[in-house]
């Protein structure tokens, strides 16, 4: 089967259940999206990743890459390999030496370290034609499968505090592992200093 090769398009709150969120993964070389659903905990892996914040101690999938390293494993790619009863399947091929081995993985946490080892996430065929959304331009899909909106930010005021006292209430939040916290606190320092 040949092999589609996937980006990430969109980390957003899902419409399928509270507490849950939608990754948005687009091919490379067409304009199908392919929206999987997961849980908070890897969305906040995800996003943390993607945002490169450094948290104070290693979340479950840094430690496995720093296993990983330790032992020089390499993950070479990441395949989004099946859908059964709407579920996804994935695969992680890792290499050590000229050992190569396939993995099963839940997809949120492949999605998660492909990542943190800079791999490519593929997906085949069947996947992206029974689950894809087709786009006919950025903003309005044909088809849509599972409509997925935008991350809503918290509604909270930094108008009181300077940049300095910002910056320290985003260590407690790293200290504290409040990483959407941080966020919102990283996203409010860079726009005061791009201003």
């Amino acid at each position: 089967m040949k092999k589609i090769e996937l980006e990430i398009i969109a980390l957003s709150d899902s419409t399928a259940s509270n507490n849950t969120f939608a990754i948005v993964l687009g091919e490379k070389s067409g304009n199908r999206r392919l929206p999987v659903i997961i849980g908070a905990f890897e969305a906040q892996a995800i996003a943390i990743e993607l945002e490169k914040m450094k948290p104070v101690r290693p979340l479950t999938h840094d430690l496995f890459k720093s296993f990983a390293d330790a032992f020089q494993i390499r993950l070479e790619e990441v395949i989004i390999s099946d859908l059964k009863e709407g579920v996804f399947f994935a695969r992680l091929y890792c290499r050590m030496g000229t050992d190569l081995r396939e993995i099963d993985a839940r997809t949120s946490d492949a999605i998660a370290l492909a990542i943190r080892f800079n791999c490519p996430v593929y997906t085949y065929e069947h996947i992206l034609e029974s689950d894809g959304v087709v786009f006919e331009s950025e903003d309005e899909p044909t088809a849509p499968v599972n409509p997925v909106p935008e991350i809503k930010p918290l509604k909270t005021s930094w108008s009181g505090k300077n940049t300095d006292e910002l910056e320290k209430l985003l260590e407690e939040a790293l200290r504290n592992e409040d990483y959407e916290k941080a966020a919102q606190l990283r996203d409010e320092i860079d726009r005061r200093k791009s201003s």
